[in-house]
C-alpha cells in the first residue's frame, strides 16, 4: 500500500509493436517512466484493475503529463464500472491547463478489445471491490516457409501476404497447399492478477501464459493477515501458476514488512520453479 525506497506504487507497462498498455498507475508512475526513459506518448492503452488509491495515484500526474507534451493521439482508459464517474471527479478536483484527449471505456467480464494482432480480456477477482485481472493474448500467426515457396519460384510480393494471411493461392495453375507453405507461430499470452485472494478467476486468467505477473503480498507464514487484507500469498500465486500451467511466474505487491524478496521467492517456489521476484524498472522479454 505504501511506496519504499526501493519500490513504487503498482504499475506496469506491456509493449507490443506501436501499442504501449499500461496496467495499473499507482503514485509517481510518470516519474518511474521517466528514470526508464520511457516517454508517456508511448501509452496507447491504460488498464485500471480496481479504484484503491495506490494503483491509481499517479493517474492525474500522468494524464497532464501527457497533455502538456501535446500527446498525438487519443489515450483509452479501461477500467470497471464507475471509471468515468471517478475520473470525473479527478478532473473537478484539479486543474488541468492542458487536456490530454482520452477515451473511457468501462469493461464488462470477457473479452473487451481486439484488433487483427491481439485481444485484451478481463475478469473478476476477489477483493472486497470490482477489481479486474487482465489477460493479453497475441494471435497466432502464420510465417513463410522460405525453402518451399523458393523452390516453387513464388516471388515477394501479394501472394507471400495472402498466404500469411491464411488463404490458399494459385502458382503457375496449381494450388499451393498453405500448411506447406507456412508455419503456424502461436502468439503470446500474458497474465496480471492484481490484488486478490486466491481464486478460479486467477487461473483462468494464467491458463497456459507465457507469463503470470502476480500480486504475492505476504508469505505463508502471515496467510491469516493476507486472507483478512484480501490478498495472495506467495505460495497462493505459485499455486495459481501451476495449476495454470503458465511458464514463469513474476510476483510483485508486497508488504512491506519484508526487506527482501528472499523468503516471498522461496515461499512460492516450494509450489513452482520458474518464479521470480519483480523489481523496479525490470525488463521481462518474451
Amino acid at each position: 500500500m505504501q511506496p519504499t525506497k526501493e519500490r513504487n506504487h503498482p504499475a506496469a507497462l506491456l509493449t507490443f509493436k506501436s501499442e504501449g498498455i499500461l496496467v495499473d498507475c499507482g503514485e509517481n508512475t510518470q516519474r518511474q517512466l521517466k528514470i526508464a526513459g520511457i516517454s508517456p506518448a508511448r501509452i496507447t492503452k491504460i488498464l485500471i484493475s480496481h479504484w484503491h488509491s495506490d494503483h491509481v495515484l499517479g493517474l492525474p500526474g500522468l494524464l497532464q503529463t501527457m497533455g502538456a507534451n501535446e500527446y498525438p493521439g487519443v489515450v483509452k482508459i479501461y477500467g470497471p464500472k464507475g471509471t468515468k464517474e471517478r475520473i470525473d471527479y479527478m478532473f473537478k478536483a484539479f486543474v488541468f491547463d492542458v487536456k490530454v484527449k482520452f477515451k473511457i471505456v468501462e469493461i464488462e467480464p470477457g473479452k473487451f478489445f481486439e484488433n487483427e494482432d491481439f485481444y485484451l480480456e478481463c475478469l473478476p477477482l476477489d477483493h472486497g471491490i470490482v477489481c479486474y485481472g487482465y489477460r493479453f493474448t497475441e494471435k497466432d500467426r502464420r510465417k513463410i516457409n522460405v525453402g518451399y515457396v523458393e523452390k516453387l519460384g513464388i516471388p515477394e510480393g501479394p501472394l507471400l501476404g495472402k498466404l500469411q494471411k491464411g488463404e490458399t493461392i494459385e502458382w503457375k495453375g496449381k494450388k499451393v497447399l498453405l500448411d506447406e507453405a507456412t508455419y503456424v507461430v502461436p502468439g503470446k499470452k500474458i497474465a496480471f492478477v492484481c490484488d486478490t485472494l486466491f481464486c478460479n478467476n486467477c487461473i483462468e486468467l494464467a491458463r497456459e501464459v507465457d507469463v503470470l505477473v502476480s500480486e504475492a503480498a505476504f508469505t505463508s507464514e502471515h496467510q491469516e493477515k493476507a486472507e483478512a487484507y484480501m490478498h495472495m500469498t506467495a505460495k497462493h500465486a505459485a499455486e495459481v501458476a501451476n495449476r495454470a500451467q503458465a511458464k514463469k511466474l513474476v510476483l510483485t505487491h508486497f508488504s512491506q514488512r519484508y526487506k527482501t524478496n528472499e523468503e516471498i521467492e522461496e515461499d512460492a517456489k516450494q509450489i513452482f520453479s520458474n518464479v521470480v521476484c519483480a523489481q523496479d524498472f525490470m525488463h521481462v522479454k518474451i
